[in-house]
């Protein structure tokens, strides 16, 4: 094993498939930022999932919010171990938002793995704002699909990409 880059920057990675990015997935992003001194935002490929939105989209999205918060928050794409991403950025430490126990169960498992595969790194769970913690990317697509207004729960933007075509004129 490798080991980290050296760097004097803490930086934090924080992954997903953003299928597509919340408001939710926005606040970790500024809490993270709050307390890194950079942020990398992992956008997954996300083989094992058919996603709505390809990379480039999810990317672009994820690109667009990082822009909008302070501190050096970026977008990159990633396949594979999230610890190999780590140590190929020199990250110290894996943010992960949690919105309650059953997904604090998960990501506790997962931390307890990747802390065996990449010792080195730590994993922070940050809690997204009260009011943003009902709110999942399945959740909002399910809702943009059925013609509900979902503009409480992602920027503008993406309630834009989300709306259905207009219906086909008989």
């Amino acid at each position: 094993m490798p080991p980290m880059p050296e760097t004097s920057a803490r930086t934090a990675v924080y992954s997903g498939t953003f299928d597509p990015i919340t408001l939710g997935h926005e606040d970790v992003m500024r809490r993270a930022a709050g307390l890194f001194d950079e942020v990398i935002v992992a956008v997954a490929v996300a083989h094992h999932k058919k996603t709505q939105f390809t990379l480039n989209e999810r990317l672009a999205m994820v690109a667009e919010a990082a822009g909008r918060l302070p501190g050096r928050v970026r977008a990159l794409p990633f396949d594979g171990l999230i610890m190999d991403f780590c140590r190929e950025h020199g990250a110290h430490a894996v943010v992960r938002g949690i919105r309650n126990i059953t997904d604090f169960d998960y990501e506790a498992q997962m931390a307890a793995m990747n802390r065996k595969l990449h010792p080195a790194v730590e994993t922070v769970f940050l809690l997204p704002q009260a009011d943003l913690q009902c709110i999942s990317s399945t959740l909002v697509r399910e809702i943009a699909k059925l013609g509900g207004d979902v503009s409480a729960m992602v920027d503008p933007s993406v309630a834009a990409r989300l709306e259905p075509p207009p219906p086909l004129q008989a």
